[in-house]
C-alpha cells in the first residue's frame, strides 16, 4: 500500500488537502484535512447578539447570504419574532440569487475545467472540451461572466451590495422595494432565462425541470449534439467517462428545508434515508471532535452546547473540521439532498440506480438551476411595494436560536446562545463541514472521505483525475468548513 496526498486545491474557496492510502490502482481510505483554522465561533463569544449580522457574513464571500439567513433566523427564534411578508419574499430573492450565482459559478469555473486536463487529451471529446472549459482561456468564461454580472445587479437592488450585505434581519429585509425595481428586476431574470435557455440548456427551463427519469435525461440528451448547450455537453462527457460510477457515498441525506416564502418552503424538509422519506430530529446532531484539532470535550456534543477551543485533543487529530453527525451518522448536503428529501423523480431516479455520485450531484446542481429561477419570478410578482418589508424586535437578556437555511452547497445551522445580553455561544455547522468531515469516534468516514474509497489513480497520476472530479462534485467551501 502507498500513500499520496492531493492538494492544495485549486479553483476551490479556501484550504484543503486530501491524504490517499493507494491499494493498487485505487484509493482505499481517505483522510480529508481542513488545514485553516479561523475562529469565528470564538470571536462572536461576549458580543452584543445582532453583531451575529455583522461577522456571520464575513465567514464566506461567496455564500455570505446564506450565513446572514442563518445569523437573522436564530436572532429571530431568540426573540420569538416572525418575518414580515415582503421581507421574506426580498429575503429569498437575495438568497436565490446567491445560491443560483454560486451553481452556476461551481459549474462554469470549478468543475468543466477538470475536462480539459492534460490526462483526457486523447480522448475523442477532449478538444471541443478544452476549447469550451478550459480555465482563463476557454469560451464559456466569455459567456457565463457577463451574464453572472448581470444577474448579481439583482443584489444591488434587494440588499445595497454584495458580499456581506447588511440588508437581512431578523425581522425580514431593510431594503423597501418600489414598483419601479420590482419591475427592473422582472427584466433582469427574464434576461437571465434567456441566457440559460440559449447556452446552458439550449430548452426550456420548464422542459428541463419537467425531466422525470435518467431514461427522459438520457433520451433529452441525445435530441441534440453535444455542442446544443453546455449542460447536454457535460452529460456526453459523464456518459463517455461513466461519472455515475465514481464517487459514491452514503444511502442518507439531509436538507433543512430551502427558501420561506408563503408560510413554507420551496424545497422541503427532512430527510432521504435508504430510499425513503423520514423526519429530521434536530436534538439527534452532535458534533465529534475525536480526529480534529480541538481541545479534549469528552465525547460528541450537542452543538447548543457546542466548543470550538483550538488544542491537541486526542492526538489523533488530522484536520480543523468537526465531524457532524445526525444519531451517530454523516448524511449528505447539497442540491442533491434537497432534491431528494423534496420528491423530484429525476434525481430519485438516478440516485435509485447508482446512490449519490459525481453525475447525480452535477445534474442535481443543474436542475436546481431552472427550479430556482422559475420560483424567483414568481416571488417577483407576489411583492407588495408599499407595504411592510420588516417586523422590528428587541433581544431579551436570555435566550437561545437556531438558525436552519440552505445555502448552495447543503444544509447550515447557526446555534445561539444569549446570557445577560451578550452571545455566550454561538456553534457553526457549515454544509462542507458535514459533506467534509473526518471520522468521527466510531471511526466512521464522513461523505466525501466515503466517496473516495474505490476512486481509480491512474499509473504516474500525482492529482488524480477522478479524485478531482468527486471533490469538485460536493462544490467545497473550505472556509466556511472551520470557523
Amino acid at each position: 500500500m502507498s500513500r499520496l496526498i492531493v492538494g492544495p486545491f485549486n479553483r476551490i474557496e479556501g484550504d484543503l488537502e486530501v491524504k490517499l492510502d493507494l491499494a493498487g490502482a485505487e484509493v482505499r481510505s481517505a483522510q480529508v484535512m481542513s488545514p485553516l483554522y479561523r475562529g469565528f465561533e470564538r470571536i462572536l463569544q461576549g458580543k452584543p447578539p445582532e453583531d451575529a449580522l455583522v461577522y456571520a457574513p464575513r465567514i464566506c464571500g461567496i455564500c455570505s447570504v446564506s450565513q446572514s439567513v442563518a445569523a437573522a433566523r436564530s436572532l429571530a427564534e431568540a426573540q420569538g419574532l416572525s418575518v414580515a411578508g415582503n421581507g421574506q419574499i426580498a429575503i429569498d430573492l437575495i438568497h436565490g440569487t446567491e445560491n443560483v450565482a454560486d451553481h452556476l459559478t461551481h459549474f462554469y469555473l470549478l468543475f468543466m475545467p477538470d475536462f480539459a486536463r492534460d490526462a483526457y487529451a486523447r480522448e475523442p471529446w477532449y478538444e471541443a472540451a478544452a476549447a469550451r472549459f478550459r480555465a482563463l482561456s476557454g469560451t464559456a468564461a466569455e459567456d457565463v461572466l457577463p451574464a453572472r454580472a448581470q444577474w448579481m445587479h439583482m443584489m444591488g437592488i434587494l440588499a445595497g451590495h454584495w458580499p456581506h450585505t447588511l440588508g437581512i434581519r431578523p425581522g425580514g429585509s431593510t431594503r423597501a422595494l418600489t414598483p419601479n425595481e420590482q419591475a427592473r428586476m422582472a427584466g433582469i431574470v427574464s434576461a437571465f432565462r434567456r441566457f440559460l435557455e440559449r447556452t446552458l440548456f439550449a430548452d426550456k427551463l420548464e422542459r428541463v425541470a419537467a425531466l422525470s427519469s435518467a431514461e427522459e435525461l438520457a433520451a433529452w440528451r441525445d435530441e441534440k449534439p453535444a455542442s446544443a448547450g453546455d449542460f447536454r455537453h457535460f452529460l456526453a462527457i459523464s456518459r463517455a467517462l461513466g461519472l455515475e460510477k465514481l464517487g459514491r457515498a452514503g444511502s442518507l441525506f439531509m436538507s433543512y428545508g430551502a427558501y420561506h416564502a408563503n408560510g413554507g418552503h420551496l424545497f422541503r424538509r427532512g430527510l432521504w434515508r435508504a430510499g425513503r422519506p423520514a423526519p429530521l430530529d434536530l436534538s439527534a446532531i452532535a458534533e465529534d471532535a475525536e480526529n480534529a484539532w480541538y481541545a479534549g470535550r469528552g465525547g460528541p456534543l450537542p452543538p447548543a452546547n457546542g466548543v470550538t477551543v483550538p488544542g491537541e485533543g486526542t492526538g489523533k487529530g488530522y484536520t480543523w473540521c468537526k465531524a457532524p453527525r445526525l444519531s451517530g451518522e454523516a448524511p449528505e448536503v447539497g442540491a442533491i439532498a434537497r432534491q431528494l428529501v423534496d420528491g423530484h423523480p429525476l434525481i430519485r431516479d438516478l440516485v435509485s440506480a447508482s446512490s449519490g455520485n459525481v453525475h447525480a450531484r452535477v445534474v442535481a446542481l443543474a436542475l436546481e438551476i431552472t427550479l430556482v429561477v422559475i420560483a424567483m419570478e414568481g416571488w417577483l410578482r407576489d411583492l407588495r411595494p408599499g407595504e411592510k418589508f420588516c417586523e422590528d424586535g428587541a433581544m431579551p437578556g436570555e435566550g437561545a436560536g437556531v438558525g436552519l437555511t440552505e445555502a448552495a452547497r447543503g444544509s447550515l445551522d447557526h446555534w445561539l446562545s444569549v446570557k445577560g445580553g451578550w452571545i455566550a455561544n454561538y456553534q457553526i455547522i457549515a454544509p462542507t463541514t458535514w459533506n467534509f468531515s473526518p471520522r468521527d469516534g466510531a471511526g466512521n468516514p464522513g461523505p466525501l472521505e466515503l466517496a473516495l474509497e474505490g476512486a481509480p489513480v491512474r499509473l504516474g497520476e500525482t492529482e488524480p483525475v477522478a479524485v478531482q472530479h468527486i471533490v469538485r462534485s460536493f462544490d467545497p467551501c473550505m472556509v466556511c468548513t472551520v470557523h
